[in-house]
């Protein structure tokens, strides 16, 4: 009996750690057949909505992502200075919201291959006595909170910046713009690409013909998924060799 007792745990041993094997054959560390993407849905032509739909540069990329990883996506759609954190504590598996890599956000995250470029631009009113960047000392500038928009120009003048005191945060940029077109600021910093799209969607105001500075976006995931952002990093690379991620940013980006 003591024999066939011994043989048996054995048994029951190999067969829980087969079963344990199968379960990590993919190597995510994420939700059963599902990857989390949080983002914020503020941001056209990289996130928006259509209706009850999450559409947009990184929710297609990121479908597709999700397609040759065999899971299904699934986008909670969050404030910006809410999607690190969460990807940090395991409530979503990556973060892709137009993010820019920066070395403060690398202190807490990981973040994948840049999969596109993007341009801070300043958005004032047509008859603003702003010409260029070298104008903003000493106006109030609005601009979206947590985004390094606002976290360029917050900073001290010796940094760059142009003080906290002159930076009015806002929830999204919608509400900058609106409160650009109020008065309330003089000025709006924000990417290029949703710039074009609020400066076409209002009458009266244009974008600055000078940079305020270039990033790279990039996906974040928590430093405790190195696995997961290998994957996705994987994934990604093989959508910009193949064209696909290029066929996406066309589709929202029209070459001027």
């Amino acid at each position: 009996m003591k024999v066939f007792a011994k043989i048996l745990c054995l048994c029951l041993s190999l067969t829980v750690l087969v079963l344990c094997c199968g379960c990590g054959d993919t190597g995510l560390t994420t939700e059963e057949g599902k990857l989390t993407m949080a983002t914020n849905a503020e941001f056209p032509p990289y996130e928006f909505r259509e209706g009850d739909k999450i559409v947009g540069i990184d929710a297609e990329v990121a479908g597709l992502i999700a397609e040759k990883l065999g899971l299904e996506l699934e986008i909670a759609d969050v404030d910006f200075e809410s999607i690190i954190p969460g990807v940090q504590s395991g409530k979503y598996d990556m973060g892709m919201a137009g993010m820019t890599v920066t070395e403060d956000r690398q202190k807490k995250v990981n973040f994948s291959t840049s999969y596109a470029k993007g341009i801070q631009v300043v958005i004032v009113k047509e008859d603003s006595d702003i010409k260029s960047i070298d104008d903003l000392t000493g106006k109030k500038i609005g601009a979206q909170q947590g985004t390094t928009g606002y976290i360029y120009a917050s900073d001290t003048p010796e940094n760059g910046g142009y003080g906290e005191e002159n930076v009015i945060g806002y929830q999204n940029g919608a509400l900058a713009v609106e409160a650009l077109k109020g008065g309330k600021v003089d000025c709006v910093i924000i990417d290029n690409e949703p710039a074009k799209a609020y400066v076409a969607a209002n009458e009266g105001l244009k974008i600055l013909d000078t940079e305020f500075t270039n990033e790279d976006y990039a996906i974040c995931f928590s430093k405790k998924n190195d696995e997961l952002q290998k994957k996705v990093n994987d994934a990604l690379e093989e959508l910009i060799a193949d064209g696909s991620l290029q066929k996406v940013v066309d589709k929202y980006i029209k070459a001027e």
